[in-house]
């Protein structure tokens, strides 16, 4: 799947852009994908999905668990995202195909891969500001990059995920984030799922959760 990627330069126009998240609750996966207007970050569509999950944790194959339960999340949107920012790696993985490039290949759209740790690479920490970036560099070549979205806090990685080259990634990203370390998109989808999670356990009382491994 990974020779299904494809890199390619994206300006706009912008109308919509998503976020998509997972959350677990025991052996049940919650995937949530949310619409919001470009740029005010109107929340205008929100697409939820429980599945039970069929794939074990293996590193490296985390789409495997949860790319099913976002492709029924994004096709119970009714507006659909011309950019989907995606909670976990785009091409920064170690067969050059991580969660947001498999989504975007399966469903064919534009994604941004924005994952909170470094899955692979070596990268100098950015400059403190806002904006500051570092690339990140796997085997002689750039995968992504360390972005800071917000000064002084922890950088997150940033890569292409599908239908969207590196500095389109580093820009939608950027111009997403307002004030908080994650995009605005990934930001509301992570709190809708958290908000799914809490009501299935309350209607299942399901066992023990475990944490969420990438």
């Amino acid at each position: 799947m990974a020779s299904k990627v494809r890199l390619e330069p994206f300006s706009g126009p912008l109308g919509f852009i998503g976020g998509a998240d997972v959350a677990y609750v025991g052996p049940w996966a919650i995937g949530v994908v949310v619409v919001m207007r470009w740029p005010d970050l109107q929340l205008i569509d929100m697409g939820r999905a429980v599945e039970l999950v069929s794939f074990p944790y293996v590193p490296g194959f985390l789409s495997f668990r949860e790319v099913s339960v976002l492709v029924e999340a994004y096709y119970a949107t009714v507006k659909r995202p011309e950019l989907l920012l995606v909670d976990g790696q785009g091409i920064a993985h170690p067969r050059g195909i991580g969660l947001a490039s498999h989504l975007g290949v399966m469903l064919g759209i534009r994604t941004i891969g924005c994952a909170k740790e470094v899955l692979i690479g070596k990268a100098n920490p950015p400059g403190r500001k806002r904006g500051a970036y570092s690339p990140l560099v796997f085997e002689g070549k750039t995968i992504g990059v360390l972005l800071r979205t917000k000064e002084s806090v922890k950088p997150i990685c940033v890569s292409p995920g599908h239908r969207i080259d590196l500095w389109g990634s580093i820009r939608w990203t950027l111009e997403s984030t307002r004030g908080a370390r994650l995009p605005e998109p990934i930001r509301m989808a992570h709190q809708l799922a958290q908000m799914s999670k809490a009501l299935f356990l309350k209607a299942e009382a399901p066992g023990p959760v475990g944490p969420r491994r990438r």
